[in-house]
């Protein structure tokens, strides 16, 4: 059995640069976004339904899924957002799974921005939440994803509150200043989770 810690984070909070850190030593990550993508890729049944609901607008003209499109009309509308999170995430949960079971590291990371919000914690022994002020969160997200900042507020406003993550999790990177100093932080929970994943 893996020992699988889930890492998450608002948008904005750096997930990437700690998950990447992770990777450089040897863990094996698994990340929800890439596992979303597997499970609409064309020919899949999970693409067929989304474009039965939403029509071919949301399709790329390769036939791929438009993500900004369809993200664009589930923000906006609540009731088509929850019925493509019924759709989407059993199919997603599946397939984190299969990936951290197929883990060789001695411990798996599981990178989701929902990772709270979606129930994914019940896949791990472990939270690990990378944590910014919200000031900061905004200021990154919008000069990253050249989005409005309201945009962003609203995509904040669907995630998890920056205070239900941190009474969620059992370890906080607080990720407020440089790389090299995020870094050190990613290795010493690094040392930590070693010594869990051998003792369990």
């Amino acid at each position: 059995m893996t020992y699988i810690v889930g890492l998450t984070g608002g948008i904005g909070s750096g997930k990437t640069a700690v998950s990447d850190r992770f990777s450089e030593l040897g863990i094996k990550v698994v990340d929800a976004d890439v596992c979303a993508r597997i499970v609409v890729e064309p020919g899949k049944p999970a693409l067929r339904s989304i474009v039965e609901h939403f029509g071919n607008d949301v399709l790329n003209p390769d036939g791929s899924l438009d993500r900004a499109k369809l993200r664009q009309i589930v923000f906006a509308d609540e009731p088509a957002r929850k019925w493509l999170e019924t759709q989407l995430h059993p199919l997603i949960f599946d397939e984190m799974w299969n990936q951290l079971q197929s883990a060789e590291s001695p411990y798996a990371i599981l990178v989701s921005p929902l990772l709270i919000e979606a129930g994914q914690t019940a896949l791990c022994q472990r939270v690990l939440v990378v944590d910014v002020p919200e000031d900061i969160q905004l200021a990154r997200a919008t000069a990253r994803d050249a989005n409005s900042a309201e945009q962003i507020k609203a995509i904040m406003a669907t995630q998890a509150s920056r205070s239900l993550r941190l009474e969620k999790a059992d370890d906080v990177i607080t990720n407020d200043s440089d790389l090299a100093t995020l870094q050190q932080r990613v290795d010493t929970v690094h040392q930590q989770y070693l010594a869990l994943a051998r003792t369990t």
